[in-house]
């Protein structure tokens, strides 16, 4: 039985005309931020040109990417790079998102301050941070055990307690901690995972991209109806990492 393997965050993304969605309160990280410093500076700058400039206008999600320090889940790379508009390296072959993809997946998951939320795909946490900054809870799942064990020491120090990591198949998701009210996955498989759907909470909203590596992917808004029912919506085209296949 072939089992798939996620990556850890998207390498280079490319999203095209994604909507923007209503959101909730951002909590406050406020001890964690420098709120007075450079960087906080070169986020506002960030916000103001990459993400608000493109369409995304929920102000939970445009005051998150204020506040997460997006500099500290860039390992390796000068902190100016971190507020660029493109995707970097964060070691393992694998690549902190850029920050209107981050945004914009964010919005369209609609997270509360109530929510639950599943992320596939941790990497360096900087998407987890970013929920977590809105959420009640987070829960995400990175396959790469040192990737894991990093981003879960970061967040931590960081003092996103709210967000818990996982090492395992993110195909598989999170039963244990289910269902969700959102799930955001970071990576393409070529069909939704039904584990995933299973554990999407009735109500929910989950945004993943779907198609096959080299070929015409799709971003995909799916929501669990309060009867049950699934919903699929398209929403632009991108082009994503895929999921890695594990042959065990």
């Amino acid at each position: 039985m072939i089992a798939f393997r996620l990556g850890a965050l998207l390498s280079v993304a490319m999203l095209l005309g994604c909507a923007p969605a209503d959101g909730p309160k951002t909590a406050d990280r406020s001890a964690t931020d420098d709120t007075t410093g450079t960087h906080q500076q070169e986020r506002r700058r960030m916000v103001r040109t990459q993400i608000a400039a493109r369409g995304v206008t929920d102000p939970q999600v445009l005051g998150a990417l204020r506040a997460v320090p997006r500099h500290e889940f860039v390992p390796g790379a000068p902190a100016t790079q971190a507020y660029q508009d493109r995707p970097l390296p964060i070691g393992h072959e694998q690549t902190i998102s850029q920050p209107y993809i981050v945004a914009s997946m964010t919005a369209l998951a609609q997270v509360d301050s109530t929510g639950r939320v599943l992320e596939v795909g941790t990497g360096s946490g900087y998407q987890a941070a970013v929920l977590g900054a809105i959420a009640d809870s987070v829960y995400t799942i990175e396959i790469i055990p040192e990737l894991a064990r990093s981003a879960s020491k970061r967040l931590d120090r960081l003092g996103y307690g709210n967000v818990k990591v996982k090492t395992g198949d993110g195909y598989e998701g999170w039963a244990a901690r289910a269902p969700y009210d959102a799930i955001v996955v970071t990576a393409a498989p070529e069909q939704i995972p039904p584990p995933l759907i299973r554990q999407l909470a009735e109500g929910g909203r989950m945004v993943i991209p779907v198609g096959p590596t080299g070929g015409p992917q799709q971003l995909m808004l799916v929501k669990k109806t309060e009867d049950g029912q699934i919903e699929k919506r398209r929403i632009s085209a991108v082009r994503f990492v895929p999921f890695l296949e594990d042959a065990q």
